[in-house]
């Protein structure tokens, strides 16, 4: 009973937790300005809250779908960071058990044998002089550290920021991750369909070079002509080749985000298939639901509340420290002695206090202040750094759209003239030079016409990675 006074003083001092309190991240700039959008919000998109996962669906693309499940399920660095996750709750499951008291249960049994002493009871003597003794024992003990000022309550703070910030992980590796299939996919289509026209142009090519080659053999056209076509076609031929090395390392590099061998989806992934365009219009959302929306700025705010519980833990340090040891046992020389009237009990209270540290403590603390004030900073950096992203894709994306709009009335104007010339040269009042350089600023227009839509999209994929799409929620850890 008189232990209950000291208890009763350990659980109210227990109440106390020194240390800052996390008040949430600081203030922004966009915060302190009271910014309500998007500087670059064009008519081709709309301050509508946009869906956090599987955006890459708005392309219309069956097989760009397919591969994102697959990359998602099987890709090797979704699996580390989800990895680290379980990691980082094991690491705040075990902090919480670090607040409870420890318990353990233990059967012994001692036979002795000791020359020259009677140590007396049951042993025998021996010849020599010697006596034995036997010893049972079951005990029971258990030990508890009284949290006085909260230094395991800001640990328990500091490991749910860590898992928390480990789960903004998992989601910024998958926004990484689906960004990164949907670009090699739209750059693995581009490279096919720029093989296709170069294949479409070096065939009609060698027809004209047929054509001239009847010609010349008739005397009306010039040896000049045959020549410079045979040129033509033999470039046209070469320009495929190093588009060819393009499309096997998208395809190696698509198989690899997929979590497979490179090659295993050559023959998946072989037809030439159209460039997927985005929708009409994009839902960007504003600044303020950017900053809650992108896993790496809540991963930094995440990092910045764990570095500030742990300034508790550094300022717990420097007071006493109460730990509570009991003890349970019975025994004795026989096993008839193991029963509840031989029952000994020790309840040992012990304060620690390491009050004279030459200032270890105080140095401790002050490290952990600035950890805090470096992941504050990290944070502010995260945040700037996710509004210019933010910022720059929008006005990337803006812009290719008035850009392919651009190139799409350059190819319509580059079919009617060559259209226009080959009528010309069939009836014999357009030269062949004519008609070749009419030829080649039609494939040139078309080329160029599928670059701007491949990089449209392109721009899409980095607008819906700016704004921190593409990851699946983490159910929370209760």
């Amino acid at each position: 009973m008189r232990t209950l006074p000291l208890l009763s003083l350990a659980l109210l001092l227990g109440a106390c937790t020194v240390g800052p309190n996390y008040a949430g991240p600081p203030k922004t700039l966009s915060d302190a300005a009271g910014t309500t959008g998007f500087k670059r919000v064009s008519p081709t998109t709309s301050a509508a809250a946009p869906g956090v996962a599987d955006w890459w669906t708005q392309l219309g693309d069956a097989t760009l779908t397919d591969l994102e499940t697959r990359a998602l399920a099987a890709n090797p660095n979704i699996a580390v960071a989800q990895a680290r996750l379980r990691q980082a709750r094991a690491s705040l499951r075990l902090n919480r058990a670090n607040q409870a008291p420890s318990a353990n249960a233990s059967a012994t049994y001692l036979h002795a044998r000791v020359p020259g002493i009677d140590l007396g009871g049951s042993g025998s003597a021996t010849d020599t002089g010697a006596s034995a003794v036997d010893f049972y024992n079951l005990g029971f003990d258990a030990s508890w550290e009284v949290d006085l000022f909260g230094g395991k309550r800001r640990q328990v703070e500091a490991s749910r920021a860590q898992a928390q910030a480990a789960e903004a992980n998992v989601a910024d590796a998958q926004v990484s991750l689906t960004a990164d299939v949907a670009q090699a996919y739209v750059n693995l289509r581009d490279a096919q369909r720029r093989i296709a026209l170069a294949r479409q142009s070096a065939a009609m090519q060698q027809r004209m070079l047929t054509l001239v080659r009847q010609r010349f053999d008739r005397g009306a056209a010039s040896a000049l002509d045959v020549e410079r076509l045979g040129g033509q076609v033999e470039t046209t031929n070469g320009q495929i080749v190093p588009v060819q090395a393009e499309v096997d390392g998208y395809l190696n590099a698509l198989a690899v985000l997929t979590g497979q061998e490179p090659g295993s989806l050559d023959t998946v992934l072989a037809t030439p298939a159209p460039v997927p365009l985005p929708p009409a219009e994009v839902a960007v959302g504003d600044p303020a639901a950017l900053l809650q929306r992108r896993p790496d700025i809540r991963a930094a705010e995440r990092q910045l509340a764990q570095r500030t519980a742990q300034v508790g833990i550094a300022d717990a340090a420097r007071f006493p420290r109460l730990n509570i040891l009991g003890l349970i046992g019975l025994g004795g020389r026989q096993l008839s002695d193991i029963s509840p009237d031989k029952l000994v009990a020790i309840a040992a209270p012990m304060l620690q206090w390491n009050f004279l540290d030459f200032g270890r403590n105080r140095a401790r603390i002050d490290q952990a202040k600035g950890q805090r004030d470096e992941a504050e900073a990290q944070y502010r950096g995260a945040v700037l750094a996710g509004l210019r992203d933010a910022e720059d894709s929008l006005s990337r994306f803006g812009h290719r759209r008035e850009t392919v709009a651009s190139l799409m009335r350059s190819k319509a104007s580059a079919d009617r003239a060559a259209a226009l010339m080959q009528q010309r040269f069939q009836a014999g009042t357009a030269t062949l030079i004519d008609t070749l350089d009419a030829e080649r600023q039609r494939v040139a227009a078309d080329e160029n016409l599928s670059s701007g839509l491949a990089a449209l999209t392109g721009d899409f994929v980095s607008l819906q990675k700016a704004l921190g799409l593409g990851w699946s929620a983490v159910p929370p850890q209760s």
